[in-house]
C-alpha cells in the first residue's frame, strides 16, 4: 500500500511539475514576445550551453516537426530551420541571426548522431590482413613512430617495440576494429614529436637498472612501463564510450562550429593519450597491473570535466591545427 501510494504522489507532482512549466512557458512567450527556441538562443552563448538547450527544448517537443529537427538529413537542415521559424511564427527578417543560431546548433545535433553512426561502422570493420589498405596503415603506424628503423618482416617482434602483444598486431585490434588503428595512425601521423616521445617514455622501466637515489639525480620521469599500442586501442574504447554516451556532447558542440566530424574525435583521442600519460605519471603506479585503477580513475576525472557546458578539452600539439583546413 505504501508503494502504491508513493508511486500516486510521484505521478502527481510529476504531472503538476509538467503543467506548471507550460504554464511557465505561456507566461514568458506572453510576456516576453518570445517563443522558447528564442530565449534559448538570444540568452545562451554560443557551443553547448546553446545547443544542449536547444536539443533537449526540441526532442521533448509535442510537435512532431519539432521532434524530427533532431534527426534531420544534413542537406536538409536549412530547410527544416525555415519550417521551425515558420511554425513559431518568427519572422526572419527581424530575427536573422536567431535563423542562422539555430542552424548551426541543429548541424552540430545532427552531425554529433552522424559522428556516432561513422564510428561505430568502424569499430565494428575487423582488421584484414588481405586488405591492402589496412595493411598500409599498418605499415604507416611503424614509419610514423619509427621513422629510422626498418621493419624486418611483416610478422616481427619488432611490433612490440611500440606496445603491441606479439608478433603480429592485427589480434590486438579484435575490440575496437579498425578504429582503434585509425586513432593510432592520426596521432602519430599528425603530432609525431608527442607521439613519439610518448611511445619513448612509455617504454621506459620504474628505476631501470639504477637504484632510486642515481635515478632521481639523473632526472628521470616516474614510473611509465606501458605498453604504448594496448594502451591507445585502450584509450579508443574510452574516447568510443564517451562519445556513444553523450558525454562529449559538450567538448565537441563548444570546439565544432557546425557539425562534428571523424577529425574532431581523433583529436580529442589524441588529447585524452596525452593527458591519461601524464595522469599515469602522477599515478606512480608500481606496475602495468595497476592499469585498470588508473584508466578508471582518469575515466571519472573526464567526465568530471565534461559534466560543465564550458568544457573544450583542447590539446595542446599539431593535430589540432589539422582541423584548421576542415
Amino acid at each position: 500500500m505504501k508503494h502504491f501510494l508513493r508511486t500516486l504522489v510521484q505521478f502527481f507532482l510529476f504531472f503538476y511539475c509538467k503543467c506548471l512549466w507550460r504554464c511557465l512557458k505561456f507566461v514568458l512567450r506572453k510576456v516576453t514576445g518570445r517563443c522558447e527556441l528564442q530565449r534559448i538562443c538570444y540568452s545562451n552563448k554560443p557551443g553547448a550551453r546553446r545547443t544542449l538547450k536547444i536539443e533537449s527544448s526540441l526532442r521533448f517537443s509535442k510537435n512532431e516537426l519539432l521532434q524530427k529537427a533532431v534527426s534531420a538529413h544534413p542537406d536538409a537542415v536549412e530547410k527544416t530551420t525555415e519550417d521551425i521559424m515558420k511554425l513559431k511564427r518568427i519572422n526572419p527578417d527581424t530575427n536573422p541571426q536567431l535563423g542562422i543560431s539555430l542552424q548551426a546548433s541543429l548541424l552540430q545535433i545532427i552531425g554529433y548522431r552522424n559522428l556516432i553512426v561513422e564510428v561505430e561502422k568502424l569499430r565494428r570493420e575487423s582488421y584484414d590482413s588481405e586488405n591492402p589498405e589496412h595493411e598500409k596503415m599498418l605499415l604507416k603506424l611503424w614509419s610514423s613512430l619509427r621513422p629510422d628503423t626498418a621493419l624486418k618482416g611483416r610478422i616481427t617482434k619488432q611490433w612490440c617495440e611500440i606496445g603491441f602483444q606479439g608478433d603480429d598486431p592485427k589480434t590486438d585490434f579484435r575490440g575496437m576494429g579498425l578504429l582503434g588503428l585509425y586513432n593510432l595512425v592520426y596521432f602519430a601521423e599528425y603530432d609525431s614529436v608527442t607521439s613519439q616521445q610518448l611511445l619513448h617514455d612509455s617504454l621506459q622501466p620504474k628505476y631501470s637498472k639504477m637504484d632510486k637515489l642515481e635515478w632521481e639525480k639523473k632526472k628521470f620521469d616516474k614510473a611509465i612501463g606501458y605498453s604504448f599500442a594496448i594502451v591507445g586501442i585502450n584509450i579508443t574504447e574510452l574516447a568510443y564510450s564517451l562519445l556513444v554516451s553523450g558525454a562529449l556532447k559538450t567538448h565537441l558542440y563548444n570546439v565544432a562550429p557546425e557539425a562534428p566530424v571523424l577529425a574532431h574525435f581523433q583529436q580529442t583521442f589524441c588529447y585524452l593519450m596525452q593527458e591519461f600519460h601524464t595522469f599515469w605519471m602522477e599515478e606512480d603506479p608500481c606496475d602495468i597491473m595497476e592499469f585498470n585503477r588508473v584508466r578508471s580513475k582518469f575515466h571519472k576525472r573526464i567526465l568530471k570535466q565534461l559534466r560543465n557546458p564550458d568544457t573544450a578539452l583542447c590539446p595542446h600539439f599539431s593535430a589540432s591545427d589539422h582541423l584548421i583546413n576542415l
